[in-house]
């Protein structure tokens, strides 16, 4: 009962940022295990992380809201340790500070507003700005070699959202059907889609020309686009 009530908790939050996306920040589950959240902060302007990509992830324990998540930044930041579970009071190193009210976009702001400060913690590093600004300059490339970042970081594929639970959007065509794969009510066990459903879906793509960092003007040309196109049914 608890990784359902996960399961929806967490399917809603993720509606909800697909609808009012955090400034800076682009968020995810896994297609195969919702408790596995991927997320992209892009540098806010002003400071050394500017135009800068830092990927990392969130693990949700199966009894969430109850209990915080993990966090971990997988892109070097000169912030904090890459790939390292992070000590912040919205972390499961502090659960008893923890408050269930509080979601993945509360926690994601919180991550870089922390990020943003000097204060030091577990996980966390002390370098120079001029070292922070090297890293940002070199976070796009780094990023580039981890699937998980193209995943998040591009704009498919989308979900849909059917009686609380988020399926993959796929194609499909007058003589052919398939069934789509979805997150199981179990911490360990998942599905995979039929072959027929891997043959024929395909990620919908959007034309988000003009939304995220990138574009004329920005350091680097190429910029990854804004997860922005997630509605619910």
């Amino acid at each position: 009962m608890a990784m359902k009530g996960a399961s929806r908790r967490l399917t809603k939050e993720y509606m909800a940022i697909q609808k009012s996306p955090p400034p800076f920040i682009t968020a995810r589950p896994l297609e195969t295990n919702i408790l596995e959240w991927h997320y992209v902060i892009r540098g806010p302007p002003d400071t050394p992380y500017e135009a800068g990509e830092y990927h990392g992830k969130l693990v949700f324990p199966p009894d969430y809201p109850f209990k915080p998540p993990s966090i971990r930044m997988t892109t070097p930041s000169g912030r904090f340790q890459p790939d390292t579970r992070l000590c912040l009071t919205m972390s499961d190193f502090h659960p008893s500070s923890w408050n269930p009210s509080w979601s993945v976009a509360t926690i994601l702001n919180g991550l870089l507003s922390f990020m943003a400060a000097d204060e030091a913690t577990t996980g966390s590093i002390k370098t120079t700005d001029t070292e922070k600004r090297i890293l940002a300059a070199r976070s796009h490339k780094f990023n580039l070699a981890n699937p998980k970042f193209r995943d998040v970081a591009n704009p498919a594929p989308n979900y849909r959202c059917v009686s609380g639970t988020l399926y993959p959007r796929t194609r499909t065509t007058p003589s052919t059907k398939f069934q789509h794969h979805r997150y199981h009510a179990s911490a360990n066990h998942t599905s995979a889609p039929t072959p027929a459903a891997d043959a024929h879906a395909t990620p919908r793509r959007h034309d988000c020309r003009g939304r995220g960092r990138g574009g004329r003007g920005q350091s680097g040309g190429k910029r990854a686009h804004q997860w922005c196109c997630g509605t619910e049914e």
